[in-house]
């Protein structure tokens, strides 16, 4: 057997090393028609996009992603290489001239752009570089349908393998297996779980360690004085700053190292991660420098606080006389900083992460367990006084860190990308035809909330308008408010601007703080202009939807003070549930305990609650249901969908096919009566309702019909994969839009509003919360489902 040329044996040797391998067995990381020719050799390859992130952004992917093309463009210079970045801020960042599209993390549509511009622009190879953080939808999702459309090979390079992945996230890397030409891992044991756990073809994975910069192996001292430490013994920690980094173990150790080294100096260098910086702004760098100081040890901490460039990075590398990586997540197959400072040839002491395990063997590091200040103390003590020993791991690192800088990885990635170009002779995936309207979905109305925002006030949503003017003297009422906090969450799960959804839930969740009368644990509704409350307490329809806002807090929102708020008055509120006869409230507390056990699936109290009110549902339907009249009451009034939805929902939950069957049931009936002879949606009238037996009032119609029913139906379609309910959404969903019985739009573009309902002769131009809220979250709902079936091309559950 030979070998395409030395630079590929020296990497298979050095594999071999890492596993106990001989490269004989490892050889087919490349398959038989990759074997031929030399990695040297002039490449047919002429223009490759590198999609992931790029810095500016502070991240280790956009660094990765900006080193990897700068040395595939360096080592291949007939080869036109740029990038298409990923926006997780409005207006980007200031890039370089090689980032050439960039894609809004949250919005499916410039994901679908970004595959077009890909497809025109005649490109070769797309080299992705996948990490479930940085991409938009369940688990980064929209990124596959970019893939899909994509018309040439695509090397994707997995930065996370998951040992346990969650279902959203196994569907991802399933979609990725499937979309992806070649996959790249960083380390073997990344390459053994795509193959056990994630069944991933083997001759599809290619093994290329992390790249890193070409240093020389130089004495620290060289360095010390840049920093004003020379003289000093340097421990380094290096990296974007979160909690998982582990430095208070470091800060720990340091005592009992200074016993003995009293000159040694600890340097943390890097800004704290933009994501924690945004969430909890410098509370973890504080909390570090607080302990440093408690330990007495802050005379010989230092703290850089910046993201520094690859040219002084190599520099602080440079002066470290031992590199520690105190990182507390055994879960982590790849990490930059390591690669880095064991590339540089520094003694290395790590917990024993995934990537350290492998690459820090055979006296390449030492591995202390997680979370061990004592443990970190002996083994770096025992690095300062053993020079031979110190030297000799720096060395072992060293010699093979020569076969991990740029130059070689843009030669293996090279090989990988005409690998994927000879499995992939000719565009076969897609063609740059414009689609049919059957092969796409419909194009759903931009999300407008300024007729929202002219509603709400520092209490909360007014109730009434005329016109689209906010009606004072009708106040507000914690309906409305509810269904505004449930808004505010489903638009901050789609990318909406963070800001104003936090600014919006935390509006809504006052006013239902505000709501609940603590004696008698019950919410009011109406509360007047002036701030009093007209009722003694609100109905029991109010009560389930408070409740329903409220599990809604507990299980989806991303922010704990919501959840905590939201928890708390659910358990004072929901007790009264299972006094209410009204079965509508009943249907509103059912949704609302599916949502709060999404995060709380162990309170056993509220899993009792579900199975009374789910038997109270079924034995309604099971005493009024006629093979003519399948429904729950002799009459259809109001809010209809919800029953069904709520028995879907509870039965899905539960795993009781008969409750999912008659949750199913009852909405194919109801869905059917509502379906005009023209085929579009016509709800049940306000204007008498349609009793059993009685004529049904055709008018006036009702948005939260509407509403109602493109939720169930959504609901259907995710418990049942049948695309049937999820066109039936879409035909309640156009009624907003003019599919109705006077083809008169409902929803009013020009204002973001919603009007009041359609009369017999004209709409109702009031656009009031309840009728603007109705249309707002049927389109949430419908972007929501839209974005999974771009993504996935099959419904998928949130999952519990």
């Amino acid at each position: 057997m030979t070998y395409p040329d030395h630079s590929l044996w020296v990497y298979l040797s050095n594999r071999a090393l890492f596993t106990q391998r001989p490269p004989v067995c490892i050889y087919f990381i490349f398959d038989e028609d990759c074997r031929k020719g030399s990695l040297k050799e002039a490449s047919k390859i002429l223009k490759i996009a590198f999609v992931g992130d790029h810095l500016p952004r502070k991240c280790g992917i956009a660094t990765f992603t900006s080193d990897l093309l700068g040395a595939v463009a360096a080592a291949y210079p007939h080869c036109q290489c740029f990038a298409v970045s990923v926006n997780d801020i409005p207006g980007g960042y200031e890039y370089p001239d090689v980032v050439r599209f960039e894609i809004e993390e949250q919005d499916l549509s410039s994901y679908l752009r970004a595959a077009d511009f890909l497809n025109i622009s005649n490109v070769d190879i797309v080299c992705l570089q996948h990490e479930f953080g940085i991409f938009g939808g369940p688990a980064g999702g929209h990124i596959l349908a970019l893939l899909r459309e994509l018309r040439m090979p695509v090397v994707t390079t997995l930065h996370t393998v998951l040992q346990k992945p969650q279902p959203d996230q196994l569907r991802v890397m399933d979609g990725l297996i499937s979309l992806s030409t070649r996959l790249v891992v960083m380390a073997e044991r990344g390459r053994q779980m795509l193959e056990q756990i994630y069944h991933a073809p083997p001759a599809k994975i290619d093994l290329i360690l992390h790249g890193i910069p070409d240093v020389g192996f130089v004495d620290p001292t060289y360095f010390k004085d840049q920093f004003g430490v020379e003289g000093k013994v340097v421990l380094l920690t290096f990296g974007l700053l979160s909690p998982n980094k582990g430095i208070e173990y470091v800060l720990n150790a340091l005592p009992g190292i200074l016993k003995e080294f009293p000159d040694v100096v600890y340097i943390v260098l890097g800004a704290t991660h933009p994501n924690e910086l945004r969430e909890h702004g410098e509370a973890y760098r504080l909390s570090l420098e607080i302990l440093a100081k408690k330990n007495k040890v802050d005379k010989n901490v230092i703290f850089y606080n910046q993201f520094v460039d690859l040219e002084n990075l190599t520099e602080f590398i440079g002066a470290a006389d031992l590199y520690i990586t105190p990182y507390l997540n055994e879960a982590q197959i790849t990490s930059g900083t390591l690669a880095y400072a064991f590339g540089a040839g520094k003694a290395v002491v790590s917990t024993p992460y995934w990537h350290a395990t492998e690459l820090l063997g055979d006296e390449r590091g030492v591995l202390v367990p997680f979370a061990d200040a004592r443990a970190i103390t002996r083994e770096v003590v025992g690095l300062l006084r053993d020079d031979t020993r110190r030297n000799a791991i720096r060395k072992n690192a060293y010699k093979i860190g020569r076969d991990m800088i740029w130059s070689n990885g843009a030669q293996l990635y090279m090989h990988s990308f005409e690998c994927s170009r000879l499995q992939v002779a000719a565009p076969s995936r897609k063609s740059l035809a414009t689609k049919t309207l059957d092969q796409k979905p419909r194009e759903l109305p931009v999300m407008n909330l300024s007729h929202l925002w002219r509603m709400t006030d520092s209490t909360g949503l007014y109730q009434h308008a005329n016109f689209s003017i906010p009606n004072f003297s009708e106040g507000h009422c914690t309906d409305d408010n509810a269904r505004a906090f449930i808004l505010a969450v489903l638009l901050d799960e789609l990318g909406e601007d963070p800001e104003s959804m936090r600014t919006l839930a935390t509006t809504s969740a006052a006013f239902l703080n505000h709501a609940f009368d603590f004696k008698t644990k019950r919410f009011h509704n109406h509360l007047s202009f002036d701030r009093r409350w007209v009722d003694d307490q609100g109905s029991e329809d109010c009560q389930g939807r408070a409740l329903w806002a409220l599990g809604i807090g507990v299980g989806r929102s991303p922010f704990r003070s919501f959840q905590m708020m939201a928890g708390q008055l659910f358990a004072l509120a929901l007790a009264s549930l299972t006094s209410f006869t009204s079965p509508r409230a009943w249907a509103f507390g059912l949704i609302g305990i599916h949502e709060y056990l999404r995060r709380l699936n162990g309170d056993s109290l509220v899993t009792q609650i579900r199975e009374t009110l789910t038997c109270r549902l079924m034995k309604l339907f099971d005493a009024v249901a006629k093979p003519d009249w399948q429904w729950f009451e002799e009459e259809l009034s109001y809010d209809n969908a919800k029953l069904a939805h709520a028995l879907i929902l509870s039965g899905q939950a539960t795993a009781q096919q008969s409750v999912l069957e008659r949750g199913l049931k009852a909405l194919r009936w109801l869905t059917e009566l509502q379906m005009s002879e023209q085929g579009h949606f016509r709800p049940i009238g306000s204007n008498g309702f349609y009793r059993r037996g009685g004529v049904r009032a055709t008018f006036d119609q009702q948005p939260i019909e509407a509403q109602a029913t493109v939720s169930a139906c959504l609901e259907a379609y995710r418990a049942t994969s049948e695309i049937w309910w999820y066109e039936r959404a879409q035909i309640a969903f156009d009624w907003f839009v003019g599919a109705n019985d006077l083809g008169l739009e409902v929803y009013s573009p020009e204002t973001g509003g919603c009007r009041d309902g359609l009369h017999v002769d004209r709409v109702n131009s009031n656009q009031g919360a309840e009728s603007t809220l109705a249309f707002l979250l049927s389109l949430a709902e419908m972007r929501s489902a839209q974005n999974i079936l771009t993504s996935f091309k099959k419904p998928i559950r949130i999952q519990e």
